[in-house]
């Protein structure tokens, strides 16, 4: 459905890479007459020159309501969502305040905006959880099997639990939920593109997970029309297609390090505590049962269809080609040299095997002429030699 595009547009989060490329879209659209950032941080320097159209304000959810009344804001885009702790920002406390605290003091705010007609959130397929009950593909009605262990899966499930409140209360606001799966790009600085872009990568041992992402190109448009446009509801928003973890490390050009669940839950935590990593529940649960959205009701309702999940992990591995571990050739050698052993180690073992299956009974049986007695042990029975 196409409407009037709304004339102000209020963007959280645009001190970060998402919001700031959806602000500057916005901005750069000469439907949309006025463009304005909400984040209590600052941009970075690197954001701050695609800002330049885009009218800051720094304030944090609470100070929202009288932002949004006074601004006249008709579409609010929220994206002020982070999927990881930052230990240098107040770890999972911050991290819970900003996505549920944060979220449910903004859409209080929107309740009290008059003028508002639309309701951008961002979510991620994270709110379907990762269990052995999974499904082999997702809906959008589908619901999750089992309760998420990991923290950004349950503030996703509290977000969207805060988005129905508000379509109950404001029935005439278009509100559209889109369920992320993992962001990845060239450009893109993620929690799973730093995970791929490791030389050695730890993955969960006897298993190997189907993922999907989708491309940061493809989420922008699916965020701008939301935005220009009338598309009401919860959609799923992925590549087409999938990709086994083993495939997608393996394209990368890395080397998979195949740890068992617990030493990686146990390996993953020590990182994330001392700061050299982001690896969570959520990724370790994704890393075990995988995930698969249908987008059907997506390229349906938005008459766009992203790029497939291969392509979009191909141009990730496009802006990382330059940290690969192994090249194809050299891929192709390790795993011949690994064969070659152990097509070595296989006849030594089987000339091994019957000595094993006599056991140390025959090795310290009486040799031939010998007396059976010189084969007992020392001592009388009943108890130890004096």
């Amino acid at each position: 459905m196409v409407t009037s595009p709304p004339s102000v547009v209020v963007v959280t989060g645009v001190s970060r890479f998402l919001g700031a490329r959806v602000a500057a879209r916005l901005a750069a659209d000469p439907r949309v007459d006025r463009v304005v950032g909400l984040d209590q941080h600052d941009p970075p320097p690197a954001l701050q020159g695609l800002l330049e159209d885009v009218e800051l304000i720094r304030a944090d959810a609470r100070a929202a309501s009288g932002a949004l009344a006074d601004l006249g804001a008709e579409a609010l885009v929220h994206l002020s969502v982070t999927s990881a702790p930052d230990l240098q920002h107040g770890g999972r406390a911050a991290m819970k305040e900003q996505n549920v605290i944060g979220t449910m003091q903004l859409l209080a705010a929107a309740q009290g905006a008059p003028r508002l007609r639309k309701l951008v959130v961002r979510s991620s397929t994270a709110a379907y959880g990762a269990s052995f009950r999974d499904p082999a593909v997702f809906t959008e009605d589908t619901e999750p099997r089992a309760v998420p262990r990991g923290s950004f899966a349950r503030d996703i499930l509290d977000i969207e639990g805060y988005v129905r409140g508000f379509r109950r209360r404001r029935p005439e606001v278009a509100a559209t939920v889109l369920r992320f799966a993992p962001f990845i790009s060239s450009t893109a600085a993620t929690t799973l593109t730093r995970y791929f872009a490791q030389p050695l990568v730890p993955t969960v041992l006897g298993r190997d997970a189907r993922l999907q992402f989708v491309h940061v190109d493809d989420a922008l448009e699916i965020l701008h029309r939301s935005v220009t446009e009338d598309h009401p509801g919860t959609f799923n928003v992925a590549g087409a297609g999938v990709l086994a973890l083993s495939q997608a490390v393996r394209r990368a050009g890395r080397l998979s390090l195949p740890l068992p669940e617990p030493t990686l839950n146990t390996v993953a935590a020590v990182a994330r505590n001392i700061g050299v990593g982001q690896i969570g529940l959520d990724q370790i649960d994704l890393f075990v049962h995988g995930r698969v959205v249908d987008t059907t009701k997506l390229v349906r309702e938005f008459g766009f269809t992203p790029r497939s999940t291969a392509a979009a992990f191909d141009d990730f591995i496009t802006g990382h080609a330059g940290g690969s571990s192994l090249t194809a050739d050299r891929l192709v050698a390790a795993e011949r040299a690994i064969l070659d052993g152990i097509r070595r180690v296989r006849p030594t073992a089987a000339e091994q095997s019957p000595q094993a299956e006599r056991g140390p009974q025959a090795e310290r049986s009486p040799q031939a002429g010998q007396h059976p007695q010189a084969a007992q042990p020392i001592g009388k029975p009943g108890g130890d030699r004096s």
